[in-house]
């Protein structure tokens, strides 16, 4: 039986009178790259943010590595924090620091390392990630779009998280490096054993990494499964956006 990671349970979510979710329900089981889908909108970033407590939700419960996110206390959510690690979408790197610097800093935060430690380990993570270690004193101003998703995606892998969040992380790139990018998460998953949510709406990526998805279509789960099943749901999104893969 899988070990579920990530259970969201009637998941509602209202930003004044609008509501985004209304009674969201899925599953994610550790090991897999799971992928949040649906129409711009939907509140697919809301609900990764909801994950990693950047947000709240207005009721139900988000239950993430055995802890339930709607009675939290301070001090477990940061030892939760330690447990993933999160690219955003434009990557969010800190535009005065140097790509060494902004993947030390969690290292610096969380730990208690040497310095010659945390520089081994920057080092390590700047390898695994496919960059090359003469760019860690450039700074973001100075590498590319694709440069930076792996600069932050190091930073995210800095504390040896067993879970990671992706936001669009093919968002931007052209078709050769979004591919690059896909092949890394899926090497990653094997080699470090991680445990992948991600957000996308790059159809190739999708098909390409995820092994079950989640449609968020009308504030509702509209599908969660495989991608194999996904032609035997009557939503019009879903007809619309996986159409040419299932004609």
């Amino acid at each position: 039986m899988m070990q579920k990671i990530i259970q969201v349970k009637d998941i509602k979510t209202i930003f004044d009178d609008k509501v985004v979710h209304d009674g969201l329900n899925l599953s994610i089981n550790k090991g897999e790259i799971y992928g949040l889908l649906g129409p711009s909108g939907c509140g697919k970033t809301t609900l990764l943010r909801e994950m990693v407590m950047l947000q709240k939700f207005q009721h139900g419960d988000i239950d993430i590595l055995g802890h339930s996110l709607s009675n939290i206390n301070q001090d477990d959510a940061q030892i939760l924090r330690k447990d993933w690690g999160v690219l955003f979408q434009a990557g969010a790197l800190f535009s005065s620091l140097s790509i060494a610097e902004n993947i030390s800093l969690p290292l610096i935060e969380y730990t208690n390392l040497s310095k010659k430690m945390i520089a081994e380990i920057v080092a390590f993570k700047i390898n695994i990630v496919g960059l090359n270690i003469n760019d860690a004193h450039l700074y973001p101003s100075q590498i590319s779009g694709g440069m930076k998703k792996k600069a932050g995606l190091a930073r995210a892998l800095a504390m040896d998280p067993k879970l990671l969040f992706l936001d669009e992380p093919t968002s931007g790139l052209d078709p050769i490096s979004a591919r690059d990018f896909d092949s890394l998460i899926l090497e990653l998953r094997s080699l470090l054993g991680l445990s992948i949510v991600m957000v996308s709406h790059d159809l190739q990526s999708i098909y390409d990494t995820l092994d079950r998805v989640a449609i968020i279509d009308n504030k509702k789960i509209a599908y969660e499964g495989t991608l194999d099943k996904i032609s035997e749901s009557d939503s019009p999104f879903i007809k619309t956006f996986f159409g040419k893969y299932n004609e």
